[in-house]
């Protein structure tokens, strides 16, 4: 690839919070028509730069030029003003507008003093049709898929003219089919001259898009290499100071008595509609049950109503032997089940409380947590300190808030949590979402010697890497119903997502 002129460039980024400096004199150069990957772990100061660079953080000194000229962004109009756009991780869409209108919206097309539906709608389309985007412009949001979505928000970038596009952890929810028809999307976009930073995780994915990697690490550039010219392992490194590999299968474990077992599971939602379809599926001791599926796809609706958040139209639930259908959340978690939400924030963390309050949270009652009667303070934040120093949490101190952290290390609380109290079933959900290589291998290794202690693991994740990694045995979900059981030795991603997509169904499984 022949080098382009300098499209952006950051010159000592500095951003201090409380007791953590985020940036440290952050430089780097980012050139025009490449794709640039930023890479770090958790922590490394990312989010902060990207913030800083979108204008939604004024950093404490440095400067940033865009095309030469140094600008100073009071706000992300500014930065958009710019020729930058964002597309976040959580998309910014208005679900009952069509996708014109999502895209348009404060930029319409005017025809005197009213809004010019039919000239977004034709803009809209061609825009999309240039770029191979493939979306409806009359498409209402809510009636379209996770990919879709975020081809909209690219749209949106576009539409405002956006040189820079600033996409943060883009395949976080993507099938592999959605995943390389995003890059086929970006590497359009590179051949039209616009210049992409692409956050990410997925070293597989820095080494298969990008032209050029930085990695930070503790909030400063450590390593900036043409891709070409490194390798996973190499970043790898570089962001943790450590090898790290976490694409190898893990060995096999003999399998024991059932521990969980599902069967014919209905769960209906508020308004009557079947979200779960005759489920049936069996976690035994010494064994991890892999559950695959696209977002919506019924796997949210199936670990509620195992966990008691959501009621059971039909069908049981038997933990070691016991129906628990009829217990409560606390209930079924006295008789054996631990859970990592996928939604750590509402579901796996109280906000405004400390990081020691939230490391023995639901299992306050337990008796070592206890003394005459009042809660043992001590305990609590001796508890709390072994978590932080056994999972490398980076917090001030047990007192300090949870909202303070970082979604990586809220992430590594709610895991810490769940698995030191040794329930016989742990449920993860997403377990390593936005958490980087090494603590991803940190928390496979914890699910793994969980495993291997002859305890059961119900995994669920959009990871599919993950699931082949980790599973005994795969399930994949779609429409609400299993449509596949795979063996991780004699599959791949592309089988499963097929299959994710409904592609590639065939039958239901029964077990």
């Amino acid at each position: 690839m022949t080098e382009g002129a300098i499209e952006l460039e950051l010159r000592g980024i500095t951003k201090q919070y409380p007791g953590v400096l985020a940036n440290d004199a952050i430089s780097m150069t980012v050139r025009s028509g490449e794709i640039h990957a930023i890479v770090g772990e958790n922590g490394a100061g990312k989010s902060t730069l990207m913030s800083i660079l979108f204008g939604l953080v004024a950093p404490d000194d440095g400067e940033i030029l865009v095309r030469g000229e140094r600008v100073q962004f009071k706000s992300a109009l500014d930065a958009i003003a710019s020729g930058l756009g964002m597309v976040h991780q959580a998309f910014q869409l208005f679900p009952t507008m069509t996708v014109a209108d999502n895209v348009v919206y404060g930029h319409e097309p005017r025809r005197g003093w009213f809004i010019d539906r039919a000239s977004s709608v034709r803009q809209v389309g061609d825009l999309a049709k240039s770029y191979g985007l493939g979306i409806d412009p009359s498409a209402r949001i809510e009636h379209l898929r996770v990919g879709a979505l975020q081809r909209v928000e690219i749209l949106k970038a576009l539409y405002r003219d956006a040189r820079v596009l600033i996409l943060d952890e883009p395949t976080a929810v993507l099938t592999p089919q959605e995943r390389d028809g995003l890059f086929e999307v970006l590497r359009r976009l590179r051949a039209d001259g616009r210049t992409i930073l692409f956050i990410t995780h997925k070293l597989n994915e820095v080494m298969a898009i990008s032209d050029r990697v930085t990695v930070l690490r503790r909030g400063r550039v450590v390593h900036e290499v043409a891709t070409s010219d490194t390798s996973p392992a190499e970043l790898s490194i570089a962001m943790t100071g450590r090898s790290v590999d976490t694409s190898r299968r893990r060995a096999e474990h003999a399998v024991g008595a059932s521990l969980l077992e599902v069967s014919h599971l209905r769960v209906d939602d508020a308004d009557g509609i079947r979200r779960v379809d005759d489920v049936s599926l069996t976690v035994h001791e010494g064994e991890i049950v892999g559950v695959a599926g696209v977002t919506g796809s019924g796997q949210a609706e199936l670990i509620e109503a195992i966990m008691g958040l959501r009621p059971v139209t039909d069908g049981t639930i038997t933990l070691q032997g016991e129906d628990v259908v009829h217990l409560d959340l606390r209930g079924r978690r006295d008789a054996g089940l631990a859970y990592v939400p996928e939604d750590r924030h509402r579901v796996g963390s109280a906000a405004l409380a400390s990081t020691s309050q939230n490391l023995f949270m639901a299992y306050q009652w337990q008796r070592r947590f206890q003394r005459r009667g009042w809660l043992n303070r001590r305990a609590v934040e001796r508890h709390a300190r072994e978590l932080i120093d056994t999972y490398d949490i980076k917090v001030a101190g047990p007192d300090q808030k949870v909202a303070e952290l970082s979604g990586g290390n809220l992430q590594k609380v709610v895991v810490a949590r769940e698995l030191a109290h040794d329930a016989p079933v742990l449920i993860a959900e997403q377990p390593t979402r936005g958490v980087d290589v090494g603590a991803s291998e940190f928390i496979h290794g914890q699910l793994v010697a969980h495993r291997d202690a002859g305890r059961g693991v119900l995994l669920v994740s959009a990871e599919l890497w993950e699931i082949l990694a980790l599973s005994t045995t795969i399930f994949v979900m779609f429409d609400g119903r299993l449509v596949a059981q795979l063996d991780p030795h004699e599959t791949d991603d592309v089988e499963i997502g097929l299959y994710m997509t409904g592609a590639n169904e065939q039958q239901r499984v029964h077990t």
